[in-house]
């Protein structure tokens, strides 16, 4: 199985224990005398079998991260958090720029003023860089997830 097959898997089990949390939550209580529309306790022997799956998969996938190199970056768990600090550089630079933006209007000269403390365009020229780094370590990260071969 390749990685980017074990991620979309993790991702399936993630989303399956919060449907049978949603279900198990819906039929554990019921008026006496009634029966619920689905048994919670099988609900829940499946939830901790989809936990027990889950887990196996996320070590797998851990062990792979750390054992895969990416050049320049060193392994595929240090570019992965490489670029996700990029994200959120570049996400802070986006909102500072934003934020910096005077759009105030002014209806008299007695009224305050606001003046930006910052070079917008600097800002945003980082953020424009930040956002470019991201897309090319992104695509090597994807390109690893198609081709690397999960780890047991």
């Amino acid at each position: 199985m390749k990685l980017a097959e074990a991620l979309i898997l993790r991702a399936d089990y993630q989303k399956r224990i919060e449907q049978l949390k949603a279900r198990i939550l819906r039929n554990v209580l019921v008026q006496e005398g009634e029966e619920p529309a689905e048994q919670p306790a099988a609900l829940l022997a499946e939830s901790q079998q989809t936990y027990a799956l889950l887990l196996d998969m996320v070590q797998r996938i851990n062990r792979t991260n750390c054992n895969t190199a990416v050049a320049g970056h060193g392994s595929l768990a240090d570019a992965i958090a490489e670029r996700d600090n990029i994200r959120a550089r570049a996400s802070l630079l986006r909102s500072v720029a934003e934020q910096a933006t005077v759009t105030m209007n002014r209806y008299s000269k007695a009224e305050v003023k606001f003046v930006s403390m910052l070079s917008v365009a600097d800002i945003q020229a980082r953020a424009d860089a930040l956002a470019v780094a991201y897309r090319e370590l992104d695509a090597q990260i994807q390109a690893l997830n198609w081709t690397t071969e999960l780890l047991d």
